[in-house]
Parts: C-alpha cells; sequence; structure tokens
C-alpha cells in the first residue's frame, strides 16, 4: 500500500493548504467588513498567524486535543486485558514496531476511532458499549479497521482536518454572533468612516456568506476524502484478521445499536469514526450524500462477499461487484498474494464470551471512571466508588471489614 501511503502523505499536504485558503479568505471577507479594504488586509495577516498556528498544534498535539474533546480516557493492562491483547496482535500482523496508545470513551454508544500523527504517535479509542458488545472476532476486526487508518497513514490527514475545521467552524460563528451583537457599532463606523453605510453593508454581506459557506466547503473537501479512507481500512481488516465477517458482524451491531447518540459527537470528530456517530430521530444511523461515511450496509456486503480470500485483490473484485463501480484500491497493492480465510471461533466460545461481556460492560465503564474493586473471602464483589472517603468498608453479605487500597 506505499502507494496510498503516498496519496495520503500529499492529500495532508493539499488539506493544509486548501485550509489556509478558506482561513485567509475568511479573514479577509470579515475584516474588510469591520474596516474596509484595510481591514481585510489586516484580516489576511490575523488568519495567516491562526493557519501556521493551528498547523503547529495540529502536528504537536492535534491527537491529544481530539482524543480530549472526545472524552477518552487512556486504559491499562488490567481494564480490559483482551483489548491489549487484541491491539498488540494487530500491530504485529501490519508489522508496527510500537503499540498504539489505548484509550476508552465511557459511552454506551457502539463506535471506535484512531488518531495520530504517525505510527509512532497513534492512538486507538473505543467506546465501552462496544466493548461490551463484541465478541474477540468482531473486536480483532474493529481494531484491525483501527490498525488499517494507522498503516495507511491516514491519521495524519484526519487529525489535520479535524483541528482546521473546528477552527473555521467557530471562527465563522464567532464572526456571526459578534454581527448579531454588535451591528450597531459597525453602522456608526460605516456612516462616519468611509464610503458610507452602502459599502460596509455590501462588505458585510460577503462577510455574512463568506461565514455561513467557510465551514460548508472546508467539510466537503473533508467527506471527499473520508469515504474511501473506510472502504480501504475495512479491506485492510479483513486482510490483517483473515477473518472478514468479523468485522462485518462489527458493523452490524453498530447499524443496529439502539443506543443513544455518542455524547460526544459533532461535525469536527464525526469522520475519525468507524461509523458515522450521528442518528436520525429515528434512532438510525445518518446516511446520504452529506454522510462522513459510505453506507454501512454496502460496507457490509462487500464483506461478506470476501468467500475465496482476504486480499487486497479479493477486496477490489468484491467491491466492484457490489457497487459496481472501479475499484478504490491502489494498483500496488493488488498483487497476487493470497491470504486465506481462518476459522471462526467456535459457536459456543462466541456465544459465551459475549454474554459474559455484556455483564461486564456496567463494570467497565466503572473501572474507567476510577471505581475500585474488592472480592471478599466470602465471593462478593465490591465496587468502590472514586469519592469514597473511609479507608474501611464492611461487605454487606459476611460483614467482614475489608481495606480499600490506596492509590
Amino acid at each position: 500500500m506505499w502507494e496510498q501511503i503516498r496519496v495520503n502523505k500529499r492529500n495532508s499536504l493539499l488539506l493544509l493548504a486548501a485550509m489556509a485558503c478558506v482561513l485567509v479568505l475568511l479573514g479577509f471577507v470579515i475584516g474588510a467588513s469591520y474596516g474596509g479594504p484595510e481591514g481585510g488586509y489586516v484580516g489576511v495577516f490575523i488568519a495567516t498567524g491562526v493557519w501556521l498556528l493551528l498547523t503547529i498544534v495540529s502536528f504537536t498535539s492535534g491527537d491529544q486535543i481530539l482524543l480530549s474533546a472526545s472524552n477518552a480516557v487512556p486504559i491499562t493492562h488490567d481494564v480490559h486485558p483482551q483489548l491489549f491483547n487484541v491491539v498488540e496482535e494487530m500491530t504485529i500482523a501490519a508489522g508496527l514496531n510500537k503499540v498504539p496508545k489505548i484509550y476508552i470513551i465511557n459511552d454506551p454508544a457502539l463506535n471506535a476511532f484512531a488518531t495520530g500523527r504517525n505510527p509512532e504517535n497513534a492512538s486507538i479509542a473505543i467506546t465501552a458499549g462496544l466493548l461490551g458488545r463484541l465478541n474477540r472476532d468482531e473486536l480483532q476486526g474493529v481494531i484491525g479497521h483501527e490498525m488499517s487508518h494507522v498503516v495507511h497513514r491516514d491519521i495524519l490527514f484526519v487529525t489535520l482536518a479535524g483541528i482546521m475545521l473546528g477552527s473555521i467552524v467557530l471562527l465563522s460563528q464567532v464572526f456571526m454572533r459578534g454581527l448579531y451583537y454588535g451591528g450597531g457599532s459597525r453602522r456608526r463606523y460605516s456612516s462616519e468612516g468611509r464610503g458610507g453605510g452602502q459599502g460596509a453593508a455590501i462588505f458585510i454581506i460577503i462577510a455574512l456568506v463568506a461565514a455561513i459557506l467557510a465551514p460548508i466547503m472546508a467539510q466537503v473537501l473533508y467527506f471527499a476524502l473520508s469515504r474511501k479512507r473506510e472502504y480501504l481500512a475495512d479491506a485492510g481488516s479483513a486482510r490483517l484478521t483473515r477473518y472478514p465477517e468479523g468485522l462485518a458482524n462489527a458493523l452490524e451491531k453498530i447499524a443496529a445499536d439502539s443506543a443513544p447518540q455518542l455524547a460526544s459527537a459533532n461535525k469536527v470528530n464525526a469522520p475519525m469514526f468507524i461509523a458515522n456517530p450521528f442518528k436520525t430521530k429515528m434512532g438510525l444511523s445518518a446516511e446520504g450524500l452529506l454522510s462522513t461515511h459510505p453506507p454501512i450496509q454496502e460496507r457490509i456486503k462487500i464483506l461478506r462477499k470476501l468467500s475465496g480470500g482476504a486480499s487486497y485483490r479479493d477486496y477490489s473484485k468484491a467491491y466492484s461487484d457490489i457497487t459496481g463501480q472501479r475499484t478504490i484500491i491502489p494498483p500496488s497493492a493488488i498483487t497476487s498474494e493470497e491470504v486465506a480465510i481462518r476459522e471462526a471461533a467456535t459457536k459456543a466460545e462466541k456465544q459465551q464470551k459475549t454474554e459474559k461481556q455484556i455483564h461486564q460492560v456496567g463494570d467497565l465503564m466503572r473501572k474507567v471512571n476510577g471505581f475500585t474493586f474488592l472480592t471478599c473471602l466470602c465471593g462478593l464483589n465490591l465496587k468502590i466508588p472514586p469519592n469514597f472517603s473511609n479507608p474501611t468498608v464492611n461487605c454487606p453479605r459476611c460483614h467482614k471489614t475489608l481495606t480499600i487500597p490506596q492509590k
């Protein structure tokens, strides 16, 4: 996939340039609406400075900003050993030198994403709800998908786009709010200053239109490249896990998710997730021309079409058969490589693990929130909240006094 890696690096540079143009144009029209043409040049200067600052922030700590905005918290191996084991397996399968950092989003919705500057600084976040619903094969499929984003080097693109898009949206909203609350002062400026009220009114109208269109233009650019990313990551997951049905089943559960919409989802971070986090009033994933993701049912059909093998060549053929379109797999990846599909876990094992994980999702969310777990000699498991101030607690079953370990 070296060709796709090169394309994603190029897309990141193009994104920087495109977002710079949008920001500078927005800066000019906003500055012009306040101070005429001279104010426009001041706006260009400020917008350029903002772009440079955002570029530095995106490269140095953009992933941490997006993780924080998504309410993701880092976890240790003992919080969810199976998740750590699966991530380590997929890291080895992908040929990466460093295991990504692992985060959990304390939310019952089903979703996951990857972010970071490069494979050495990558992070994978998964919701507690998704962990509680997937068996090991399905979890492998999801992690394989996110690991493919890391391998393809498109996590930098998403990180850059998220920070830049968020800033453009914020700048637009600040201007429109200022226009609403401060319109009177600008009218006085326009009548007493240069060119009269008519010229200033034209600048304000142009600025208003630009403030509305700029985030839309930036988001369309974002969406245009994010859909292809998901197909490629699905193909990568099938190849890494050698079991496309695992990811297909996981996507099916995500599509049927009845949990409320992901609380931390917004227009900026939505394209990062494995599936569209937004829902319609009917509770279904919002899909359409302006969706951040390709249709999830189409993705499932392509994965289940992979019956003869799980290579990029097999995915390319399945994609063309299902969509009727030319493949999105780079020519360099379509080789004679044979990737045999492995056997799934036994039905009994899958059922047992699924039931156990459903019961454990509450405990998982408590661990993320800092609860302490104690097991009494009588066998009762106690869950101590983080704000419990006493150094000891009495077992409600056998009344034995237990000492709470200090963190």
